[in-house]
This record gives structure tokens, C-alpha cells and sequence, in this order.
């Protein structure tokens, strides 16, 4: 009887500890998931413009098949690519994430570029005559798929980054766990903000009480402004987070021609408040490196476009766009 009791107490000691790594797996993902907020706010902003276009009953479909692309994106190819880097070139990954901030100085910077030259110009036209494709759907949820990968690539590496040092298990929960609360946060999102028109048009038609119609008009003029913030959002927070990441690796590499004055200047913007203000020296230091992803992303769409795009559709790795007969 002895020796079962003291088995028991075994068993429960094991599952205390085993409940503490799992508690402590599980918020070590949360933590680090925070770290990818740009990112994840990018890609859940990019998404609804590939639903643009369908019938109302295609939409959540759609939503997902994107949704288990992303999945498999991250825990089929990008997770093992991860472990594998940190195991056998942990140097490689400070690279990778300059790259991964680099690329999303780019795409900020290109979307920056493109609103500034076709401002006051729709594409309701482009929509409604892609819309006639049979093959659309398929073809925007590759497009879709493909853009997650690299937005789940960069995603994964900071994730990857911002997490302890541990075990080779611990890393591989955490990062799996982050992968999937990511994912579900971001297509939940996209979900609600693709439905919510609809909802609302609902509610306007065939709610009883004119305040569920009043509230339903207000949603379906509210979306509009609504997709045009989170694509605002997204841009700033692509242009912040790709900005702070080249920062700060070129900081770690002793660089500091760009972070020393970032720094500085946030230091006096929070000691001239308040030597407490530690939300303005954020708040500064985040204005700062998204100017400096801006300006990166800039130099960098001529480089993209004129060099390393011809390169690639030279080595077969991108496709040449397809010329139109007049």
C-alpha cells in the first residue's frame, strides 16, 4: 500500500511538472507571437483583397483553403527548416531576419509607392472582369498561399528569434503552438471582416426592431473605411517592424550608424516629458525605424524590380509575364 501511494505521488509530481511545461510552452509562444505583431497584422490586412470578386457563398470556403495552406505552410516546410537552422547554423538566423525585415520594408514601401502614383483610382473594373474566370478561385488561393509563405517565413523566423534558449522539444511546441494561434487569429479575422458586410446587409433587410436596421446600415457603410485602416495598418506596421528589424541586426553586427541616434532620440523624447514616459520613447523609436524602412523599402523597389527579378525569371525561379496582343 506504501509503495502505491508513493507511486501516486510520483505520477502526480511527474504531472505537475509536465503541466508547468506546458504552461510555460504555451506562454512562451504567446510571448513570442507578440514579437511578429507586424506581420501577423500585414497578413490578416492582405488577405481579404484576394476575395474580392466571389459570391458571398464562396468566401468562407475560400478563407479555409487558405487557412490549411497557411498551416502546412508552417508546421509541414517552415517549422523543420527552423529547428534544423537552430540546431546546425544558429548564425544563419540573424541573417534571415534582416532579409525577412528587408523584404518587408519592400513590399510597405512598394504599396506606399503604388497608392501614391494611381491615387483616386479604383480597381472595381480589374475585379469585374477577372471575376468572368472560371479558373479564379484556384488562382487566387495560390496567390494567397504563395504570399503567406513568405509572410509566415518571416513570421516563424522572429518567433524563432524572440524565443529562449531551451530544448530542442520546447522550441519545437512553442513554435508550433505560436504557428497555430497565428494562424487562427489571422483567418479568424480575415472571416469576421469578409462576413461582416453581409451581416450587416442582413440586418438591414430583416431586422425586427429598426435599431438591429439602423445597426446593420451602419456596418455595411462602416467596412469600407474599415479594409482601407487595415490596409493602413498593415503598411505602417510592415514599414515599423521590417524598419526595427534591420535596425537592430545591424546593431547586433556592431552597426550602429542607424540605431545609435534612433536610440538617442527616443531617450530625449521620453526624457523630455518624463524620465517614466517609457510609452513616448516607444512610441518615438517606432515613428523613427518606420521612416527608416520607408527610405530602406524605397532604395530597395528599383534594386528588386531592375536586378533581382530579371535575374530570377533568368534562372527559371520566376515566372516572365505574359505579353497582350493589342
Amino acid at each position: 500500500m506504501t509503495g502505491l501511494l508513493a507511486l501516486l505521488d510520483d505520477v502526480a509530481a511527474i504531472a505537475k511538472v509536465a503541466a508547468a511545461s506546458v504552461d510555460d510552452v504555451v506562454a512562451q509562444a504567446v510571448k513570442a507571437s507578440s514579437k511578429a505583431a507586424g506581420a501577423v497584422i500585414d497578413d490578416a490586412a492582405v488577405t481579404p483583397k484576394f476575395l474580392s470578386g466571389f459570391s458571398a457563398s464562396r468566401e468562407l470556403p475560400i478563407v479555409w483553403r487558405i487557412a490549411r495552406g497557411s498551416i502546412f505552410n508552417k508546421l509541414v516546410i517552415l517549422l523543420p527548416i527552423a529547428l534544423l537552422l537552430q540546431a546546425f547554423a544558429p548564425s544563419v538566423i540573424p541573417i534571415l531576419l534582416m532579409i525577412g525585415g528587408a523584404y518587408l520594408c519592400f513590399e510597405g514601401a512598394e504599396k506606399v509607392a503604388h497608392w501614391w502614383q494611381h491615387r483616386g483610382h479604383g480597381d472595381a473594373e480589374l475585379v469585374a472582369q477577372k471575376a468572368v474566370d472560371p479558373h479564379l478561385e484556384e488562382t487566387r488561393v495560390k496567390g494567397a498561399i504563395k504570399t503567406d509563405f513568405i509572410l509566415s517565413a518571416e513570421i516563424m523566423t522572429i518567433v524563432l528569434a524572440a524565443l529562449p534558449q531551451a530544448s530542442f522539444w520546447f522550441t519545437a511546441a512553442s513554435l508550433a503552438i505560436a504557428a497555430i494561434l497565428i494562424t487562427v487569429l489571422v483567418y479568424g479575422a480575415v472571416a469576421v471582416i469578409v462576413k461582416a458586410d453581409d451581416v450587416g446587409l442582413s440586418m438591414a433587410a430583416s431586422g425586427k426592431l429598426a435599431l438591429t436596421r439602423s445597426v446593420g446600415k451602419g456596418i455595411v457603410r462602416v467596412m469600407p473605411s474599415v479594409l482601407t485602416g487595415l490596409t493602413i495598418i498593415g503598411t505602417a506596421a510592415m514599414l515599423w517592424v521590417g524598419g526595427a528589424i534591420v535596425v537592430h541586426g545591424l546593431h547586433g553586427i556592431g552597426i550602429d550608424t542607424i540605431y545609435a541616434p534612433v536610440k538617442a532620440a527616443a531617450t530625449a523624447a521620453q526624457n523630455a516629458v518624463s524620465p517614466d514616459g517609457g510609452f513616448v520613447s516607444w512610441a518615438v523609436q517606432a515613428l523613427l525605424d518606420g521612416i527608416f524602412g520607408l527610405l530602406l523599402g524605397l532604395v530597395l523597389i528599383p534594386i528588386a524590380t531592375k536586378a533581382i527579378v530579371p535575374a530570377a525569371r533568368a534562372m527559371g525561379l520566376a515566372k516572365t509575364p505574359e505579353k497582350t496582343g493589342a
